[in-house]
């Protein structure tokens, strides 16, 4: 399959330069990649810039109110397992309004890949700062700098027991359709977190890290199986220090050096990938840490029965074990009698 079998004949209309205009393309060139037929997926979506991605794309999909995709989602991956479910929502939609909803999607581990597209502002209402905006940014619902602290979507994610998070680049479309595959792959609740630039009310939000001169000592792409390795030059790498205090900390060291830690995406355990997933992210405007890069890739992926497998499954067992096969079945049951 190609990526323009999964183009819609909609025109396209993000603002020219804006980050989702990436994502759309990756999102196409994955589908395409994973080779699941248009007519057996589902794009959901709730209100908001990265919602209209429905529209763009040659399959099923729902736009639907503010907040509620996650909602939507997962009745259709319950009712009809054997669909492919993307939901598609933004750092507003899903983290303010669908809050709810989403954490308990992952919480329930339901079989969705979930694109969340965070640009730490409010795009599609015109510039109100946003569940993701830094402490101290200023916008036009907070023209004196918000007093708010910022979420992490990593963290919610971890925090809701998540068993898949990556994050990616709008500007890295190799690492992008890579991500998405593979969040295809898991299954379960899959997180992509992309990085979009708004560059209408937010412009250079990332910018720190997806500069091309400066990204490669800023960032660190997780591959799993391999050292954790980055840099311009590839002589840095990441490994943890015990040093720190009762709980350990991860630091920088040459790249050669014997405690560099090898990523396993798959352990269970998520202490190390809640560490790397919080690395380098910034919690007041104007602030960026320096000392450790913000992790690109996918940082978790464990295996765990899913929602919509657990619960076809039980009606399966009820079934099998029931007296009852149909309602004709189900009337004969009850006391009837004949006029």
């Amino acid at each position: 399959m190609e990526a323009t079998d999964f183009k819609s004949d909609q025109y396209v209309r993000f603002c020219p330069g804006c980050g989702d205009h990436a994502i759309c393309a990756a999102l196409q060139k994955a589908m395409a990649q994973i080779g699941v037929p248009t007519h057996k997926t589902v794009v959901i979506s709730g209100i908001g810039c990265s919602s209209r991605m429905p529209h763009y794309l040659a399959t099923y999909g729902f736009n639907t109110i503010h907040g509620r995709g996650a909602a939507i989602a997962t009745g259709v991956k319950t009712a009809n397992p054997d669909l492919t479910v993307w939901q598609m929502t933004g750092d507003g939609d899903c983290l303010a309004i669908g809050g709810n909803h989403f954490i308990h999607s992952i919480r329930r581990n339901v079989d969705l890949n979930i694109c969340l597209f965070n640009n730490r502002i409010y795009g599609l209402t015109k510039g109100q700062y946003s569940p993701t905006s830094p402490k101290g940014f200023v916008s036009k619902s907070s023209p004196f700098g918000t007093v708010e602290r910022p979420f992490i979507p990593a963290e919610l994610v971890f925090g809701a027991r998540g068993t898949f998070f990556a994050r990616t680049l709008d500007v890295d479309m190799p690492g992008t359709v890579n991500c998405l595959v593979e969040a295809q792959k898991h299954k379960g609740a899959s997180v992509v977190e992309c990085l979009v630039n708004c560059v209408i009310f937010n412009n250079g939000t990332h910018s720190w890290i997806a500069d091309r001169e400066t990204r490669a000592d800023r960032t660190i792409v997780l591959e799993h199986g391999k050292p954790m390795i980055f840099g311009k030059e590839r002589d840095k790498g990441l490994a943890l220090d015990y040093t720190a205090g009762l709980i350990p900390r991860l630091m920088v060291v040459p790249a050669d050096d014997k405690r560099v830690l090898v990523h396993d995406a798959t352990t269970p355990d998520p202490t190390l990938h809640r560490m790397l997933a919080l690395m380098g992210q910034p919690t007041e405007a104007g602030v960026q840490p320096e000392d450790l890069p913000v992790a690109l890739g996918v940082i978790r992926n464990v295996a765990e029965e899913t929602y919509d497998q657990a619960v076809n499954q039980q009606i399966r067992d009820v079934q099998q074990k029931s007296r009852v096969h149909s309602f004709d079945e189900l009337v004969g049951t009850l006391e009837h009698w004949e006029i």
